[in-house]
């Protein structure tokens, strides 16, 4: 340290000037150690998000690290699956999605699959090391559906019993619903806002933002985690990257669970010409998320099949702790299990174990722990 200072001494005011620059503090490091010190917050601005946001890549990538271990153990990663267990023929105009059956994908519309399939699928992606089993359904919402719903009751009752942790995406709940997937043990519900407020009609005309915002709250007062992120690659803005992180950040709660997704792009789509993410945009994506939402499951989802092990490597030095593996997401590509298994040993990557306990539950058990220590 003597030998840094003489030296600093001995620089001339320009190469001074330089190193001054040089050790102004980023957006990202003031923020990260806020963060640190002081936990969660919710009252975030888009201009302090931004700030983050545009930060200096190695900068951003450091302190999402920092943030990343202060808040979780860095090394464990949580695999989940999901299985399409309705696929195509929706409804909705999602500019992204194959199972639109407005597009011409190639993809066609299947019955839902029944209880022995679904139970197989996910026993198998259990001994694969998945501790978390996602089904999803190609609907806008579930009215109506009372028959397919109860049998997803049914398939979410068996597989909690598996002791993996559950979650859904059946598109838009009543509040009724959200109470019945709850009573049936569902961990969490997946329902995506995709990206900004502003430049989700550009994307979706079918279902509107405060329809989305609404399944959040029925999920959230029914005592189920949220699960909720967004994509990017849309032919969005910087801008609209940071409003979907800000309406995600200034949540009465955060989400337990936040997805960041690149968009696959599918031919068909109104959305097929689009260019592939590059690894600092999602690296930029999950770092600041991780920052200005440090207990979230920060989620490398779709898209991750675009990238090599290394840039990976990034995304979870950034922050990122849980992965989607096996060969499909949905419809879309994935990293298959004997790649993710590697990618685990090279890095030294820990399988993260289910979360057994609802965490809106610990959060009262520990806030009651604390009342009671003070007392």
């Amino acid at each position: 340290m003597l030998w840094v200072r003489s030296i600093r001494s001995n620089l001339r005011p320009s190469v001074l000037g330089f190193h001054c620059c040089w050790y102004s503090a980023s957006a990202a490091a003031v923020q990260a150690e806020r963060t640190i010190k002081e936990g969660p917050r919710h009252d975030w601005t888009r201009p302090e998000i931004k700030s983050v946001y545009d930060s200096p890549i190695l900068d951003l990538l450091f302190h999402g690290a920092q943030v990343h271990r202060h808040a979780h153990n860095f090394r464990e990663v949580q695999q989940c699956t999901l299985l399409s267990i309705k696929t195509g023929g929706c409804s909705e105009d999602c500019a992204y999605c194959p199972q639109s059956s407005r597009y011409g994908t190639g993809v066609k519309a299947q019955r839902l699959m029944n209880k022995d399939s679904v139970i197989e699928a996910a026993k198998k992606a259990k001994e694969a090391g998945s501790t978390r089993f996602c089904m999803g359904a190609a609907w806008r919402d579930t009215v109506g559906r009372k028959t397919n719903f109860n049998q997803i009751l049914e398939y979410v009752k068996e597989i909690r019993e598996m002791g993996m942790e559950v979650c859904c995406t059946l598109g838009m709940l009543e509040k009724q619903q959200a109470l019945e997937l709850k009573k049936a043990g569902l961990t969490a519900y997946n329902h995506n806002l995709d990206t900004s407020r502003e430049y989700y009609p550009n994307i979706i005309t079918t279902r509107s933002y405060d329809e989305r915002l609404q399944t959040l709250d029925f999920v959230r007062e029914a005592g189920i985690n949220v699960c909720c992120g967004g994509i990017i690659g849309l032919g969005e803005t910087a801008e609209d990257r940071v409003g979907l992180l800000h309406t995600l950040a200034t949540l009465p709660t955060h989400p337990e669970s936040v997805p960041i997704n690149a968009l696959v792009a599918v031919k068909g789509t109104p959305l097929e010409d689009q260019k592939p993410v590059e690894i600092w945009e999602m690296i930029r994506m999950i770092a600041t998320a991780r920052i200005v939402m440090p207990s979230a499951m920060v989620r490398l989802s779709a898209g991750r099949v675009l990238f090599s092990m290394p840039e990976q490597a990034l995304c979870f030095l950034a922050g990122a702790n849980s992965i989607f593996t096996g060969e499909k997401l949905l419809t879309t590509p994935n990293n298959d299990y004997d790649a993710d298994q590697l990618m685990f040993n090279v890095l030294g990557l820990l399988p993260r174990p289910p979360s057994l306990v609802d965490d809106v539950d610990a959060e009262t058990s520990q806030a009651a722990a604390s009342a009671s220590a003070s007392a």
